[in-house]
């Protein structure tokens, strides 16, 4: 991903959100979300000096359709914690998003950008790559479940306004 790229991401990002958590996330929520917030956000991200990490693209030729970021696990501490499951000093990683043009979901392009990740990941030393997944979204769990992620037993919650929903995690080995 490049900075010209930011635009194109942020629409399917959003488009991504309004899409697959209709239903899930507040209807407010979603219909606050607007493409030029999420690029004016996303362009202080990529410039910001102490991003870790890397942003992958899916370009069809006409710019990207679908977009993946991912780096060091988020939370602290999280690494000594996950070793259960996944074994001792294991660096861990994170997808913290993946999103493809709505119009596309099944097309093979969210697997072609997970295998360009754990290729990516595996070569900077992960060992394993965590995500997070809203407990309802039931099609994600199922892409990546077929991906080789498995639950882990994490989960968190977050609020969108006065609803409250769970995440669960998954970790795939690299």
């Amino acid at each position: 991903m490049t900075e010209a790229d930011v635009e194109a991401v942020s629409d399917i990002r959003v488009r991504g959100w309004q899409t697959a958590y209709a239903g899930m996330v507040p209807r407010s929520f979603l219909d606050g979300m607007t493409v030029e917030d999420d690029a004016r956000r996303r362009r202080a991200w990529f410039r910001d000096p102490r991003r870790r990490g890397f942003d992958l693209v899916a370009d069809a030729g006409a710019g990207p359709v679908g977009w993946v970021s991912c780096g060091p696990y988020r939370e602290a501490g999280a690494e000594s914690r996950m070793s259960e499951a996944y074994g001792p000093a294991v660096r861990a990683g994170e997808v913290y998003a993946l999103y493809v043009r709505p119009d596309l979901i099944g097309h093979g392009v969210g697997r072609a950008l997970l295998d360009a990740v754990h290729d990516r990941a595996g070569a900077e030393g992960f060992g394993l790559v965590a995500l997070w997944v809203l407990s309802g979204n039931r099609t994600a769990r199922r892409f990546y479940e077929r991906s080789g992620y498995a639950l882990d037993g994490g989960e968190q919650r977050d609020a969108y306004g006065d609803v409250v929903l769970t995440e669960l995690r998954y970790g795939r080995s690299l």
